[in-house]
């Protein structure tokens, strides 16, 4: 968990450095780099906007982060890349997937309401934007977090596209080089292998509903 809240909290960090919009701005996914940059800058202008019913119900970060970064991260992707060869098992049966994919799509949601509680005011630098080769299908754009005196902490996104709508969603994040997907496939592997797919199922799901705890607090 504490090599996933620090990922997840540069990505919320990342977010929420942007400066704020007065409207939604339209996003585009085909173009992954102003993607990005726009859904940061929607996700900030929402938590402003909601900063007093946030304070009131913190669960109302769950809420925001599903609407405004989950229609952008292809956790579906990223969920079977983390069953990896137990995808091949002869005893995985499809339901036990569709059921970890779902678990995992609320873990997300509960895991990044929880670190964006710890925004500060921590800046942002993107990469330049580079051409994209037309076959290209997976690509990573980085970005440095900076919050002086710390040593910058370099963020690479990894973004796949559709072939069909030509749309890029991201499934993984790299953080001074350990990905953020290996990591997690490697601390739940051995439980799938042990006590299988629909027992760690479960558990991302009992991780997704805790509240969200803001700092401070009792």
């Amino acid at each position: 968990m504490n090599w996933l809240r620090k990922s997840i909290s540069m990505m919320g960090l990342i977010a929420l450095t942007l400066s704020s919009a007065s409207f939604a701005q339209e996003v585009d996914k085909t173009k992954p780099y102003e993607m990005i940059e726009v859904v940061a800058d929607n996700l900030f202008s929402r938590l402003k906007a909601e900063k007093v019913q946030i304070e009131e119900n913190p669960d109302q970060l769950k809420v925001v982060v599903a609407e405004e970064l989950m229609p952008y991260v292809n956790h579906r992707y990223a969920a079977l890349k983390l069953l990896g060869s137990h995808l091949k098992s002869k005893d995985t049966k499809k339901e036990d997937v569709n059921a970890f994919i779902d678990a995992f799509h609320d873990y997300l949601i509960a895991s990044y309401a929880q670190v964006l509680t710890l925004y500060v005011d921590q800046s942002v630098e993107f990469e330049n934007k580079k051409e994209i080769d037309a076959k290209k299908r997976i690509i990573g754009i980085n970005v440095d977090v900076i919050d002086p005196p710390k040593p910058n902490i370099n963020i690479e996104f990894k973004l796949r596209k559709n072939k069909k709508t030509n749309e890029w969603l991201a499934y993984d994040m790299i953080a001074e080089g350990i990905s953020l997907l290996s990591s997690k496939q490697s601390e739940w592997n051995g439980q799938i292998r042990n006590e299988g797919i629909p027992y760690v199922a479960k558990e991302l799901s009992r991780l997704s509903r805790q509240p969200i705890r803001i700092e401070g607090r009792q």
